[in-house]
């Protein structure tokens, strides 16, 4: 079996988290200077273990392994979210450069902005597979400030370099290895995760339609108060789909937006942005028809009138069976009785590249669950361990 130095694949983790260092974490936002600094900084890293560095147009920083295969694909992003943590991502680009470092037959991948930084979001795994085209890139717009992505891909330097594709039929398969970011691993004493499936995220805005009004004025008995109606509908929501969900299922109300968002004025308009997640379609198709259900009910209740309509609806990726299976045996080997075996409850680049090659995921426990957030960390054991096992179970698939 392939060895990992442990040493240095922590060194080179600690080295990146110095770049955009935020307090604990790190802030990465996609092609900001401490972004492109990150990305420079990985080419470096792969030519040292004996890899072809490349950085295509969008920005994905792809090494390329010099000698006969079969081959796997490793990687995940380097960006982070804004003043976020230090292992996010990061920690799946850096396995992959111990597993090359080790003397696997791997290619390394980070894709550009699984973060989803501008609209559209997982530009580089999307772009790899060819599922980006120029005119999303010419719509696209920071979610930060505004920035047209092409204005920021020209002042980060990328502006006329082709965009890499997938070689067909290079790769046995794609490895990502992350942290959990949730409780799940933590709070069991668990030290491994081998992931089953990614959840799709079907997300939705609910507009409101009341009447503006003075809040002095007005009676209440003549309101038509937009914000009230779409936090009676929020709550209808959060009785409901705990009858229809799954165990493992999710919903979020992103953001709420009053018009005009004065305090002495009764909001003539309300926009919400709502989101659930699962592995299942069933079970998301039977949130949909709730969510449906209490919209109408709302309309037929209120005074102001509800609209829904649906802003994206992916589909759940599953992880490959043999590779799942390569990972389980690893972790058994490695640290029998204390992994599991678990959904992902967030979106990764896996669920992309899971298109056009089989995909599998490993997750090393999160302290506290804590993610998106700069005082996320992971114990430092855990980390090697679950790098010697994506390692293994690397190993152990591609003999199979």
């Amino acid at each position: 079996m392939a060895r990992i130095d442990a040493e240095r694949f922590l060194r080179d983790l600690h080295e990146l988290r110095r770049i955009g260092a935020y307090k604990t974490g790190v802030h990465r936002p996609t092609y900001s200077p401490q972004d492109m600094e990150a990305r420079r900084w990985l080419m470096d890293r792969l030519a040292e273990c004996g890899l072809e560095p490349s950085m295509d147009g969008i920005g994905n920083v792809y090494g390329r392994h010099k000698g006969a295969g079969p081959h796997l694909l490793v990687g995940s992003h380097i960006e982070s979210q804004n003043h976020a943590g230090w292992l996010d991502g990061a920690l799946g680009v850096v396995a992959g450069v111990a597993l090359a470092r080790a003397g696997l037959p791997v290619d390394v991948c980070a894709f550009a902005d699984e973060e989803g930084h501008f609209e559209g979001g997982f530009l580089g795994s999307r772009s790899i597979i060819g599922e980006l085209s120029e005119e999303e890139i010419d719509r696209s717009r920071s979610r930060n400030d505004g920035t047209p992505l092409r204005e920021a891909l020209a002042a980060a330097g990328l502006a006329g370099r082709p965009r890499m594709q997938l070689e067909a039929g290079r790769h046995k398969g794609f490895l990502e290895m992350h942290i959990e970011q949730g409780t799940q691993l933590d709070k069991a004493g668990l030290r491994l995760g081998v992931v089953t499936g990614i959840v799709a995220i079907w997300q939705w805005r609910i507009v409101f339609e009341g009447q503006q009004d003075h809040a002095g004025g007005t009676t209440m008995a003549e309101r038509k108060d937009a914000g009230l109606s779409a936090v009676r509908l929020l709550a209808a929501i959060d009785r409901e789909f705990p009858r229809v969900c799954g165990e493992r299922s999710t919903w979020t109300t992103g953001r709420i937006t009053l018009d005009p968002g004065g305090p002495s004025i009764i909001p003539g308009r309300a926009e919400v942005l709502f989101q659930f997640r699962d592995v299942s379609v069933p079970v998301l198709e039977r949130m949909e028809e709730t969510l449906r259900a209490l919209v109408r009910e709302s309309n037929r209740r209120e005074r102001c009138a509800a609209t829904l309509a649906q802003i994206s609806r992916a589909t759940p990726a599953l992880c490959d069976e043999a590779m799942q299976a390569a990972l389980a045996a690893a972790a058994e080997q490695h640290a029998p009785g204390l992994w599991q075996r678990m959904p992902s409850g967030a979106g990764h680049d896996a669920q992309y590249i899971a298109r056009r090659m089989p995909a599998a995921m490993l997750f090393v426990p999160s302290i506290g669950g804590i993610s998106h957030h700069w005082a996320e960390d992971t114990r430092e054991e855990d980390l090697v361990l679950g790098c010697q096992v994506l390692a293994d179970g690397a190993e152990r698939y591609l003999r199979g």
